[in-house]
């Protein structure tokens, strides 16, 4: 391992690369350190110390901290993160498939995909106008004495101004760095949050003899770890994890030489979604909790006993609220393979290659034979997203750790930052092979695994 970090920085081209990114990714945390403008940063740190944490508003806005990288104690130029763009990619990815127009410039190569990059690209900014006013519109009370009117209006020109820059630091990364721009932007925002996680905890932890027994001693100090490397291993497992569907291609004579018949395999991820059911299913479990809770607020429902009910069912430590959860994870994951993975494309472009599967007619029979594997597969890679979504909530209850910094052990910036990590781990192994030397795990590549 010593003597491949050692090759990495032997490379000059792979050096820069990585020197490159790693210094445009210093430019975008220390973006989040400049405030905007008329705002009292003061003020907001201070209501910030005496909020609710609990509430559905208050974990609504800590998860879309997990995201951008922020905090909520500044208004800062990068407070919007990333996010603006990914949703604007994730609606028109959706509209693609039912949108005639969108569909058919899909499937006309790069120069249609720079199309929809466009429009992601004026979707975006869309997005960061109305996001930037929603949260100007909640700090709005901490503006200077006689420029509420400026201050508002000069945030919201800046925080959009900041997410189209981080759109194009994340495309500078992509075009000179190494690994996917917007992936680590997001992975930096991640684990940016992980000092303030150990903090968190080191804080609450006892060593004494005379130690409460709801205090964090060394036992659960041992279990938190075990638990972090079990979770961190079973998300590699299940993102490399793979079906692979043997291939035959068939053989061409001509003139007197025969061509193919080479026996290959097709991949098929068993997490096919990737994180996204996890982050479908968390923004849709939001709104019924804050929707409740401000009904609750109404005096004619104040004293309501079908309001008192549903508040407790839909408390994020309650039974029912983490079983929606669960199926709603099931739910989204099928709901994406079906979007995303299309048997009758791929099983018409086996056939118009010359490929089959040995035993299945070309056509529909490869179709149907695929799109059977597929749902077999994902209801596995379903099942692990539910069980690794609900850890967090199960190490907080059973442990008393601060829900915040149990989202570490689990969920979606876990999966995020292991995808992301492998991909980089995987390119950088990609440079190193390609001059002739060795990669991570010695001479072989690192390969996924497969069911």
């Amino acid at each position: 391992m010593i003597g491949t970090v050692f090759n990495i920085f032997r490379i000059q081209d792979l050096r820069n690369k990585i020197l490159f990114t790693v210094a445009l990714l210093i430019i975008y945390r220390v973006g989040f350190h400049i405030p905007n403008p008329g705002f009292d940063q003061s003020k907001i740190a201070a209501a910030v110390e005496t909020r609710d944490t609990e509430s559905p508003l208050g974990r609504a806005a800590e998860y879309l901290q997990i995201f951008t990288g922020g905090t909520l104690d500044k208004s800062s130029l990068f407070g919007l993160g990333i996010m603006p763009y990914i949703t604007s990619s994730i609606i028109l990815m959706l509209l693609g498939e039912v949108v005639p127009a969108l569909k058919k410039l899909r499937q006309e190569g790069q120069t249609g995909y720079k199309k929809i990059q466009e429009y992601t690209r004026y979707l975006a900014v869309l997005i960061c106008i109305i996001q930037s006013m929603m949260y100007m519109q909640m700090l709005g009370a901490y503006t200077y004495a006689g420029m509420r009117t400026q201050a508002m209006i000069m945030s919201i020109v800046g925080m959009t101004a900041g997410t189209i820059f981080l759109m194009w630091l994340g495309e500078q990364i992509d075009e000179y760095g190494i690994g996917n721009g917007i992936s680590l932007i997001i992975m930096a925002g991640i684990v940016s949050r992980m000092p303030w996680a150990i903090r968190a905890l080191w804080q609450n932890v006892d060593f004494s003899v005379t130690a409460a027994p709801t205090s964090i001693g060394p036992a659960k100090i041992l279990f938190l770890i075990a638990a972090f490397v079990f979770v961190v291993a079973g998300a590699i497992l299940i993102t490399q994890g793979q079906r692979r569907i043997p291939i035959q291609q068939a053989k061409l004579m001509r003139g007197r030489r025969m061509y193919g018949g080479q026996r290959h395999y097709l991949p098929l991820r068993v997490n096919h979604g990737g994180v996204m059911p996890i982050i479908f299913a968390s923004s849709f479990m939001m709104f019924p909790p804050i929707v409740i809770s401000q009904l609750a607020r109404i005096p004619m429902f104040r004293d309501s006993s079908v309001i008192d009910t549903l508040q407790g069912a839909l408390s994020h430590r309650a039974f029912t609220y983490n079983v929606l959860y669960m199926l709603l994870i099931f739910l989204f994951a099928y709901f994406w393979v079906t979007v995303q993975f299309q048997p009758k494309e791929m099983a018409k472009n086996l056939r118009d290659s010359g490929s089959f599967i040995p035993g299945l007619r070309p056509g529909r029979r490869t179709a149907d034979y695929l799109e059977t594997v597929m749902t077999r597969i994902t209801y596995f890679g379903a099942a692990f997203l539910a069980i690794i979504a609900v850890v967090p909530t199960v190490i907080s209850i059973s442990l008393g750790i601060d829900w915040r910094v149990a989202t570490f052990l689990g969920g979606t910036g876990l999966l995020i930052v292991v995808s992301v990590s492998l991909d980089l781990v995987q390119k950088i192994e990609a440079n190193l092979l390609m001059r002739s030397y060795d990669g991570f795990s010695g001479s072989t590549r690192i390969k996924g695994a497969y069911r």
